[in-house]
């Protein structure tokens, strides 16, 4: 399996063979019950008084692409326990074991293709100087939908980063979308094919160096996250009060992700969640169909209930204008 134009690492990825973009119902004005057109109504004229907006984002945001969770079926990858596999320990004992694990990751991850919401913050971030998006998937969607690096933190390291694992060498590598990374993974993915064990010659390797291991950059369990991005969340945060935070395909209810939500509203700021199951923790301000006017003065909250990838959209409409299925975007009137 190859990668179209592997050397042009900046543009959108594709691999042969893969399906077209998942096709959802539009979510229309006309379909929403009244109260659910004032709680849009109300958010939307929030939005556009905001200057400084947040978005922290989870798996729920590339549900729509297909792309299986981390723990996929029963939390299993072969018979091992996926969370197993993402432990520095499970990579010294066995890197053939963990690396094809990887590999079978960035494949599906490669095979995914960037929904509606990913290229909606996109150009959010384009748009909005002072916006941010603080994402703890790995799946390097965001990124290939052209999202602005500099707009955008990956609070748990990406599928498509790439570290030495000598002591004595500091190689980092960002946004290498080939796949295979050698010729020995190729069969990583194919769950028809016995697991095999490959050789460390057959590994990735540093190119800086040329003895030590490659490891995927992601955060393992037990690893700290990475310094230079909770830095930089924080600097964005303690810069001025954060108008907005959107919580985007997350619960926002666990730490420390969920101290960014704290933050935002002990500075003042308002919430938006949007997620496809809302508990009782995450619901909304009481908002009656009377105060469908957009007023927002005694509002603290919003919560959409629904597919990320329809609802994000309509809901930024207002300062992104409207964003069909392939990211094409048109100026709002």
């Amino acid at each position: 399996m190859t990668v179209d134009n592997p050397v042009s690492r900046s543009a959108p990825y594709q691999l042969n063979n893969v399906a077209s973009v998942p096709t959802t119902s539009s979510t229309q004005l006309e379909t929403l019950t009244p109260s659910a057109v004032a709680n849009l109504a109300s958010f939307h004229a929030y939005l556009r008084s905001s200057k400084r907006i947040l978005a922290l984002v989870g798996a729920g945001l590339s549900a729509s692409s297909g792309l299986p969770t981390f723990r996929g079926a029963g939390g299993l990858w072969r018979n091992h326990d996926a969370m197993e596999l993402a432990t520095p320990e499970a990579f010294s004992n066995d890197p053939s074991l963990v690396w094809q694990f990887y590999s079978a990751r960035r494949e599906a991850a490669l095979r995914a293709i960037p929904n509606k919401a990913h290229y909606a913050l996109a150009e959010l971030a384009r748009r909005v100087p002072e916006f941010l998006t603080l994402t703890q998937n790995v799946d390097g969607l965001s990124t290939r939908a052209n999202h602005p690096p500099n707009q955008l933190l990956h609070l748990h390291g990406s599928l498509f980063s790439l570290k030495c694992t000598s002591f004595y060498c500091d190689f980092q590598e960002e946004n290498n979308f080939t796949h295979p990374l050698t010729p020995e993974l190729a069969v990583a993915s194919e769950t028809s094919v016995p697991y095999a064990h490959i050789l460390q010659s057959g590994l990735p390797h540093c190119p800086k160096c040329r003895t030590g291991l490659l490891r995927p950059g992601v955060v393992w369990f037990g690893e700290a996250l990475p310094w230079h991005v909770v830095k930089a969340a924080d600097d964005f945060i303690s810069a001025g009060k954060v108008d907005l935070i959107l919580v985007i395909g997350t619960s926002g209810m666990v730490y420390p992700a969920a101290g960014y939500v704290d933050r935002v509203r002990m500075q003042g700021g308002k919430v938006a969640v949007f997620n496809i199951d809302v508990g009782d923790d995450e619901s909304e301000d009481s908002f009656s169909e009377a105060d469908s006017s957009g007023s927002y003065t005694n509002r603290t909250k919003w919560t959409f209930e629904g597919d990320a990838a329809e609802l994000v959209p309509l809901a930024l409409e207002p300062l992104i204008g409207p964003v069909n299925s392939n990211g094409e975007r048109s100026t709002p009137s």
